[in-house]
């Protein structure tokens, strides 16, 4: 500790030049400084440098390099925007409302609307730093409140299941093989320690222990390069391997692309069942970035099947390569470095520790295998290349650890909120949609069976099964179909037994003894129901009215109340009819004004 009282400098400080400069270092570990010189208009430079501190500060928003450079970059395009105004406001306090305006008009026409509104929301909140709201005038900090010009779509769409099975197989293949690779070469090295090998085994002891690939003469040969690569590649990870390898550690983790790059190599192993380390999760606001994780580790036969295990496998196959460059990531690899005289232990180095972008290239990986990996093909088109990204593979995680917990988003909700899940990775996704319809369509056909079996229950409790007349529906047909005496075939080939949607038997339920007093949705389930073809054009404008109710109202409450009705109607009524007479039928249909007359007003509340 220093003597005395210690005052830490901040973030803002003067620059070599006597600028003010804003220092960053990021919770990734990543630092920056910011040049306020390179800016114009100097009377914002202290007020910008103070909010722009403490947007990227310890309690800010933007605690990446990455995401502190792209403020940066928008704060640049702004302020030579107001540069080249005619009149630009010197200070923050000369802003004005036109100058806002102007400046999403000028990034409108230069990038399109949705990234004029995200330029605008990115300077609206820097100007709502502490350090330069209170300069602002009104009118110009109420013109920087916008609205979304639209919502935004749904996420990138995951694979389907053939293609993520297909994914996931090429890269246990091609791990197996640099496991296999390395493997064989470190086995070279320990049997050369015991007195065993030959001069191949000898170069990989001298490789093994200093680090450095020999450099070789062409020969007059012109693939030394690749010579040396392969030849390095018995001990080290090169570039090219990290594809497969982050690949399968995506998809068995279920955790997205930054997250895999900047795993680190520190972890401890719980009673050889599992692995434990802390993981950085981004975007997750302020202080909330680091997660302590439990990965099983499996039997060493399954370490291409479990988290844990293919950590611990990756870490070993890193080792030398991170002992030689002293990171503490999990990911080290050695690539090939062409300029004479250089330090050859520097070929080895942590790819992701300046950077998260480039390096690996998943669909160069996929497209350069023996055996291409192809997306599904259309019908009647050819099968095109897979394109292979890291958002695709956790949305595709994301879908199927859904599918497993039957949908349930509060379950399924891993490393995001419910919310993030839904509309970053399920909404859209054809697979999850496909898989929505069948779960929807196996439940309403489950309510369907269940509507039916009701209906069926208390049509036998009621006296056997509906008469159903097709057909001509005279007297004589009454008769002889629907076993009805002579009085009552006559009155019922008149229409004087109709009641709301059927005809009545008998009114004396010969359950009850007395006046039938059930609704006339119950005629459906009662022996007595009489329906002829006279009857379908207004048992189709039941159905329509049914429809329309279902509509308003959730799916529990409707098939309780109109299921079993609308299921006697389709399975014993309407199915027992000729198509043309439905067809004729369909032609004279009415619009159903009886069901809400039928219900109680108190049922309908």
């Amino acid at each position: 500790m220093p003597p005395g009282k210690y005052d830490p400098p901040g973030p803002v400080r003067a620059g070599p030049a006597g600028a003010t400069v804003v220092f960053f270092q990021g919770d990734d570990g990543r630092h920056d400084v910011f040049d306020m010189a390179r800016l114009p208009l100097p009377g914002w430079w202290i007020p910008l440098a103070e909010a722009f501190a403490q947007r990227t500060g310890p309690g800010g928003a933007l605690r990446t390099r990455t995401s502190a450079s792209g403020a940066w970059w928008c704060l640049g395009r702004w302020m030579r925007y107001l540069a080249r105004l005619p009149t630009p406001p010197a200070d923050p306090g000369r802003l004005t409302a036109a100058n806002v305006e102007g400046f999403v008009r000028f990034r409108t026409a230069q990038a399109g609307e949705e990234t004029a509104f995200k330029d605008v929301q990115d300077i609206k909140l820097l100007l709502d730093m502490d350090a330069i709201v209170s300069l602002l005038a009104p009118e110009a900090r109420d013109s920087l409140i916008r609205r979304q010009p639209r919502s935004r779509g749904f996420g990138q769409a995951g694979y389907s299941d053939g293609e993520f099975e297909r994914l996931l197989a090429a890269a246990r293949a091609d791990v197996t093989q640099i496991r296999d690779r390395i493997g064989a070469g470190e086995e070279l090295v320990r049997r050369h320690g015991n007195g065993a090998g030959d001069g191949k085994a000898a170069l990989l002891v001298d490789m093994a222990a200093s680090g450095r690939v020999p450099r070789l003469s062409d020969d007059g040969r012109h693939d030394h390069l690749t010579r040396r690569i392969t030849l390095a590649q018995h001990l080290f990870l090169h570039l090219r391997d990290l594809a497969p390898l982050m690949v399968l550690l995506c998809a068995l983790t279920e955790r997205n692309g930054e997250t895999i790059k900047e795993l680190p190599a520190q972890h401890k192993i719980l009673d050889g069942r599992a692995v434990e380390l802390t993981l950085i999760k981004r975007r997750r606001g302020p202080r909330r970035w680091f997660e302590t994780v439990t990965w099983e580790i499996g039997p060493p036969h399954r370490a291409l099947h479990t988290p844990g295990g293919l950590y611990l496998l990756i870490h070993k196959l890193t080792a030398r390569s991170r002992a030689f460059c002293g990171s503490d990531r999990l990911f080290c690899a050695w690539r090939n470095i062409l300029e004479l005289g250089g330090d050859d232990v520097a070929e080895h180095y942590p790819p992701f520790a300046d950077k998260l972008w480039g390096e690996v290239k998943l669909s160069k990986w996929a497209g350069d295998r023996r055996r291409p990996l192809l997306a599904d093909a259309a019908e009647g088109r050819e099968a095109k290349p897979l394109q292979v990204t890291f958002n695709r593979i956790k949305t595709s995680t994301e879908v199927r650890r859904t599918r497993r917990l039957g949908g349930h988003l509060p379950s399924a909700a891993k490393s995001n909120t419910m919310q993030v899940l839904f509309r970053n990775y399920l909404g859209g996704d054809p697979v999850i949609v496909e898989w929505a319809h069948q779960v929807l369509g196996e439940a309403l056909a489950d309510a369907e069976q269940a509507a039916l079996r009701a209906h069926e229950q208390v049509l036998n409790t009621a006296g056997g099964s509906l008469r159903v007349v097709t057909g001509p529906a005279d007297a004589e047909a009454m008769q002889r179909e629907a076993g009805l005496d002579a009085e009552s075939a006559r009155r019922a080939a008149d229409g004087e037994l109709d009641t709301a949607w059927t005809a009545c038997g008998d009114h004396v339920h010969p359950a009850t003894g007395k006046s039938c007093e059930a609704s006339f949705l119950a005629c459906f389930h009662c022996g007595n129901c009489l329906v002829t073809r006279d009857h379908l054009p207004r048992l189709l404008g039941l159905m329509d009215a049914l429809a329309e109710r279902r509509l308003t109202m959730s799916e529990t409450a409707w098939w309780r109340r109109y299921g079993p009705a609308w299921a006697a109607v389709r399975h014993d009524i309407l199915a027992k009819f000729s198509p043309a007479e439905r067809e004729h039928a369909e032609r004279a249909k009415p619009t159903d004004i009886l069901l809400d007359l039928v219900e109680e007003p108190w049922e309908q509340m």
